[in-house]
Formats: structure tokens, sequence, C-alpha cells
């Protein structure tokens, strides 16, 4: 009996092509099925099909699409948690502290959703984007360069910046309104770059220079990307969309982190930080992630140093510059609350123009509460992202593993229950005496758990340097009054906002 060799070879082709959808899709189809019966009992906004979910509905922009997914939560403020379907993929969304408090209190729910990956290129798998052994290993190791005695060391960098600012807002004095957000996002930048790798870029002299453009070129890029799933394919990125330029800010940033990194480590008094001549020079995160080691007294290679440096250049300007602009603004917006703020200035200072200490810093308490006021109204994070690693149950709904979970501080925030009258700006809510009996997850602007922000007292002091530094120098007022702004779509675009400087 003769057999055809080509009709047999296309047999085994046809099976084998079979057998691999049969072993690819069956599975991922039984789990669809299974996560589509267990969520459907949470309640959902407006009708969800399947395979598209509740994609039909949504708006295409992420300014748009922010804005929908707060009124989802204004509209069902009283449903414990909503789910939404985006294709194929489910989400809870959660804006209420009992339940955060269920996924950032676990150490079992500590990845981070799809969406961070389109981070992996430039910040690999750091302190931000990793999970398991190696962020704990990761956090563990990073955590003392955070310490109050270091933070300290920064604090001549952060007020030499601010006089720079100061300077460059001056020009402005008496002129027409201002967009002032490029000012503080230079300045953070400055404060960054000097701060976690000793070197500076001189950003608020030069915002044209290479590294500059870079970080805000691939940082748009990116957020661009997180927000549209048609380029998420990395085929449809690189062919219809913009990898070749994200690509090449790739190089310019990891070709300068590299540079730095080896210089440093080829320079005995940066690297040997116990040596007498070390201390009397200015200490980077760079320096001691160069002498840090693990528990198995291992140090960290170059590229996994890059790592960290690129992740704390990335999470350490933008979101910083936000909030400080945001407190300025809603100074400007609320002249008796500047006043006050001034008040507490003018008995720390005086009339002096001396630098921000460390005990200038402890003194500022209501200034430190406008920040969190600020941060509360306008998180410079209004929303994050996590997946469930394991079948869960919140608010009395078992959530499969596998799903990914929206946690919203723009609506936590606004929980009236802990937050009465909650757009009003009050930063008295912050003074010990109203906050102490607060649910301790009702505001997480730095996140919550294990996997807080490990940089978020650097943040706070960088925030209070800046600002009582611009604030000793002038009064500011805001063009634009609260109620003539789309308040859900500014947290996106902050840059609308103008002002005007008073000496």
């Amino acid at each position: 009996m003769s057999v055809d060799v080509g009709l047999l070879l296309t047999w085994l082709l046809g099976g084998a092509i079979i057998a691999a959808l049969t072993v690819l899709i069956i599975p991922s189809l039984a789990s669809y099925v299974h996560k589509w019966r267990v969520l459907w009992p949470v309640t959902a906004p407006g009708p969800t099909f399947p395979i598209v979910g509740n994609a039909l509905q949504f708006k295409s922009g992420g300014g748009e699409f922010f804005n929908q997914i707060i009124q989802y939560t204004n509209e069902f403020r009283d449903a414990p948690l909503l789910r939404i379907w985006v294709g194929v993929l489910p989400f809870v969304v959660l804006y209420h502290p009992e339940n955060v408090e269920v996924l950032l209190s676990s150490s079992k729910h500590i990845d981070k959703s799809y969406a961070y990956k389109f981070l992996h290129p430039w910040l690999g798998k750091g302190l931000l984007t990793s999970t398991g052994d190696k962020w704990r290993s990761r956090r563990k190791m990073l955590t003392p360069t955070f310490h109050f005695s270091i933070l300290a060391e920064f604090l001549e960098v952060m007020n030499e910046q601010s006089e720079i600012l100061v300077e460059k807002l001056r020009k402005q004095v008496g002129k027409e309104p201002f967009n002032c957000f490029n000012y503080f996002t230079l300045c953070a930048l400055d404060i960054i770059c000097e701060t976690a790798m000793g070197k500076s870029v001189y950003s608020q002299s030069n915002s044209d220079s290479e590294y500059v453009h870079a970080i805000y070129r691939i940082s748009d890029i990116i957020h661009k990307r997180q927000k549209m799933p048609w380029f998420w394919p990395d085929f449809a990125f690189y062919l219809f969309g913009e990898g070749r330029e994200h690509d090449k800010c790739l190089k310019i940033l990891h070709s300068f982190t590299l540079d730095v990194i080896a210089e440093k480590a080829g320079n005995i008094a940066y690297t040997d930080i116990d040596s007498k001549d070390s201390k009397k020079k200015r200490r980077a995160f760079l320096d001691m992630l160069l002498n840090a080691t693990d528990e198995n007294g291992e140090r960290l290679s170059n590229e996994d140093i890059r790592e960290e440096v690129d992740t704390f250049m990335f999470e350490g300007h933008d979101t910083t510059a936000a909030a400080m602009n945001w407190a300025l603004y809603l100074l400007g917006c609320y002249p008796e609350e500047q006043k006050k703020v001034q008040n507490e200035l003018n008995e720390v200072f005086g009339n002096s123009s001396r630098h921000v200490s460390m005990d200038d810093l402890k003194k500022l308490k209501y200034l430190e509460c406008v920040i969190k006021e600020s941060l509360r109204l306008f998180p410079s994070v209004p929303m994050f992202a996590r997946t469930i690693c394991e079948d869960c149950n919140i608010a009395g709904h078992e959530i499969p593993k596998g799903v990914n979970a929206i946690i919203i501080p723009y609506s936590l925030h606004r929980d009236p229950k802990w937050f009465p009258d909650p757009e009003k700006f009050n930063p008295e809510r912050f003074l010990p005496e109203n906050s102490s009996q607060r649910h301790p997850f009702v505001f997480v602007p730095f996140s919550a758990g294990l996997r807080n922000c490990i940089g978020q007292r650097f943040a706070i002091m960088e925030e209070k340097v800046v600002l009582s530094t611009v604030l000793r120098h002038f009064q500011v007022e805001s063009k634009q009054r609260r109620e003539e702004l789309d308040m859900l779509e500014s947290s996106f675009f902050v840059q609308r906002m103008e002002f005007g400087l008073n000496s």
C-alpha cells in the first residue's frame, strides 16, 4: 500500500497545528469562562458582552477613559467594587479602603499588571517592575539607602536647585499669567538626577539637552502605548507606532546611565564611601548601589545598577513635579490657606534667606498638611493596577487568580465617609488630631503595604524644600478657579494651569 508523503506531511502538520491550538485555546477558553461565571455577581457599569466585554462603551482617549472610570465610581459609590472587561481581560475596580487593604496588605498580590511590561525595555526588572524573590531581595537591599541620615545629605542639592528655580520664576513677576508646570518639572529632574547619579544635567538651564529630551519622549511614548492596545504587540508598535523613536531614546538613556556608572565605579574616592576623603564629597544613590550587597554578599552588576538608577529617574521627577504644581495651584486658589503657610514660614525663617535645614522641615507642619491635602485631591498616580496572584475574597465576592485589580486613589481619597465634603480643600484634615482615627488605607498617594513607594520620604522632603523656598519669595495667584477646570481630566492635563506671581 503506497502512501502520498506530501499528503501525510500535510496531515501531520495539520494535526500538530490542531493539537497546539487545542493545548493553547481550550485552557484559555476554560479560564475565560470560569472568570466570567465567578465575576458575574460583581456590579458592572453597563452591559458586558462575550469577547468584547465593556469595550464598546469605553472612550478611546486616556483622559476620557479615566474620566469615565471616575464617573462609574461616583455612580456606584455604595457598591463595594466594580467589574469591567477590557476585551477578554477582566478587571475589578477598588475604591473603598477596606477592599484596597485586602490587596495592598497581602504578601501574595505583589505582581504589577500587564501594562507595566512596557517599562521593561527602559527599567528592566528593577524595584518598580520586578516581583517575587528578586523584588524582595532588591527591596531589602535598597531600603537602607533611603534612611533618614542618607536623605539629609540630599538637602543641599534640593536647596541649590530650589534657588535656581526661584531665579527663573523671578523673571515672570508682574508679567502676564504663565504656565509654571515645566519650571517645576525641570527642577525636580535636576534634583533626582544629581541625587540618583551624582551627575548634573542642568535641565533648568539647558532643557534642550539630549538626555532631558529623551526622558520626556520615552515617558510620553510609553504612556501612549499603555493606553493603545493595538500597539501592545511589538510588530505593530515598530511597524505602525513609535518603536524606532522609543529605541533611539533608550539608547541615549542607557548609554548615559552606564557611562556614569562606569565613571563612578572607576573612582575610588566615590565608591569607597567609608574612606575619610569620600565623606567630603556628595553621595548619590548610585554610590550606595555600587557598594550594596545582597544576603549572600553579592554585589549588583552594572546592568542591575542601571535598572535601579533608571527607575529612580523615572519615578522621581514627574510625580513629584505634579504634586508640587497641584499644591501651588491650590494655594493660589485659596489665599487664606496660602496666608497660613506664609505665616508658618515667617515663624520658622523670619526675614532670613538661608537654606532649609532638616530641623526646619520638622517645623513646617502646616505646609506638610497642604501637600497631603493636595495629594488627596490630585494624587500624582491617580490609578494603579496589580494582578491577583491567587484566588481571594473581596467584599464577599470570589476573585479568581489572574484577574487584574485597579486601585483608584482619586476616588478612594474622595470617600465621604472618611473625608466629609470631599471636594473641599481643607489641609486641616491632616492635622494629627483630625487624622489619627482614619482608616490606614483610605489615603494612599504612595500606595501602601509591602510595595509602597520606597521614596515617599524623599518626595515629601523635596516638596517641602522647593515649595517653602518658592513661597518665601512669592505670592501665587491661580488664574483658573477650580470650577473652571475639568476636574476629572485635570489630573492628566496639569500643564493647562496658569499662574501669576507677585514678590
